[in-house]
């Protein structure tokens, strides 16, 4: 490959783009998604540990705002490098601030701040990749750079979760079972190393990383990037349908929103409390790894299920599937199987199905939403609204469930899955509906392509 890709500063790309966006999505997932199994563990309210860890998918929701703003200043390097130094000093202090006596008090608003951090680590990563590969290069790193995005929830969700339980009853020698803050311990660890992997990967990207070279038209003023969002937003709003187009954005994952922090608590919480019992070892190997690994197997399948038959033919079946296997969720909390061949099974079936279908989402966002003046930043706009949905159902998920109980909350994640079917069959196609392909200079659609929750 090396002959056939761009390289810059005789540095092949296969040294810097696998890790580059290893560490974006071990950040994120770390953020928004290993953070609420943590608040659990602590003795948190589902309703809480939904709500909080909810909150640190703003940053991440509403990026396209600000992207602009990092492209005006240095190099897009020197804001990745910042950005990751800064994740593992924070990292530590997250684990330092655990050991005060009110520590709620001060890991919150660190963890908020993280959050900005580290959504512009990956505006300032993308960066990197689109100017310093020309489009051939993008084209043949697509699947390495998505690959290796993937492998930042196993190793967050799956290795640091597993590792959490691991530390809690064989180091420290707490019974299996139990929430409240004998867990302090054992998370402080796993926020330490955390910590040093992001500092390592930080040292590498300042010896192989380039540094992005600037594109053309990059505003170079605070007036002339607002000016650009305004027109950006107009347009967007001036296309045909676009109502249309936002509900299906917006609801199409409606009910993985409902089903995405429920899920591991779910997993965790004691059959006394309508639960499966899990440890975090278990969670950690069930939906931190072969969950994971089937979201990646179903995103492939449904990308080359679209590629046969066009994404206009296709769509609601990639909805259905998105949809109808959430019921295994049902089905298990009537059956509670203790079977842990079959947790997984249900875990699997689920998350295999959910990235078989999110395909058609992003590739509807790429081919209809996104096309126009501002293709990029309407495409971001679609994401945000994603995003915007998980936020908003994540923050008041677990209050719903602790209200209804786990087999009423299931049986409401069903109904929740209306909306989404009655936005995918009014969705407007006003683009030639050409076999799927995904475009190779937006590294936000390859990543998203397989999109985990």
């Amino acid at each position: 490959m090396q002959d056939q890709v761009k390289t810059v500063g005789n540095i092949n790309p296969l040294f810097w783009v696998p890790t580059a966006y290893f560490t974006m999505a071990l950040g994120f997932m770390m953020l928004t998604n290993v953070t609420s199994t943590m608040f659990k563990n602590l003795g948190m309210s589902n309703g809480e540990a939904a709500g909080y860890s909810s909150m640190f998918i703003l940053a991440y929701t509403i990026k396209p705002l600000y992207a602009p703003f990092v492209e005006m200043y240095r190099t897009k390097k020197f804001f990745v490098l910042c950005a990751q130094l800064t994740i593992a000093l924070g990292f530590v202090g997250v684990g330092l601030a655990m050991s005060l006596p009110n520590y709620m008090v001060v890991l919150m608003p660190m963890l908020w701040v993280l959050s900005f951090v580290g959504a512009t680590q990956d505006i300032a990563s993308d960066g990197v990749y689109v100017t310093s590969l020309d489009s051939r290069s993008q084209s043949l790193f697509c699947g390495i750079q998505s690959l290796s995005w993937n492998v930042g929830p196993i190793v967050a969700a799956g290795g640091m979760v597993w590792l959490s339980g691991y530390l809690y009853t064989e180091v420290f020698h707490q019974s299996k079972g139990s929430f409240g803050p004998e867990w302090i311990a054992a998370w402080r660890i796993i926020f330490f190393l955390v910590a040093g992997v992001t500092l390592l990967m930080a040292l590498w990207h300042w010896k192989v990383m380039p540094d992005g070279e600037r594109a053309s038209n990059t505003p170079t003023s605070v007036k002339a990037t607002v000016d650009i969002l305004k027109d950006s937003f107009v347009t967007f709003f001036q296309k045909r349908d676009v109502w249309k187009m936002i509900a299906f954005a917006f609801l199409f994952r409606l009910s993985i929103g409902f089903l995405e922090k429920i899920g591991p608590f779910f997993m965790l919480d004691p059959l006394a409390k309508g639960g499966l019992g899990l440890s975090n070892e278990l969670l950690g190997l069930v939906y931190g790894t072969y969950g994971l690994a089937a979201v990646l197997l179903g995103s492939l399948l449904g990308g080359w299920f679209v590629a046969r038959g066009g994404l206009k033919s296709t769509l609601f079946i990639l909805c259905c599937a998105v949809n109808i296997p959430n019921i295994t969720f049902l089905i298990m909390s009537w059956y509670l199987p203790q079977d842990l061949v079959l947790i997984s099974a249900g875990v699997i079936i689920e998350k295999f199905f959910f990235g078989f279908g999110s395909v058609g989402y992003m590739i509807y966002l790429m081919q209809e939403l996104a096309p126009g003046k501002y293709t990029t930043t309407h495409y971001a706009f679609g994401t945000g609204l994603m995003g915007l949905c998980g936020m908003l159902t994540g923050m008041v998920s677990g209050f719903l469930q602790e209200w209804m109980g786990y087999i009423n909350y299931f049986v409401f994640v069903m109904v929740a899955t209306i909306p989404s079917f009655l936005a995918c069959w009014f969705a407007p196609f006003h683009q030639t509906d050409a076999a799927a392909q995904t475009e190779s200079g937006n590294p936000e659609q390859t990543k998203h392509a397989a999109a985990i929750h």
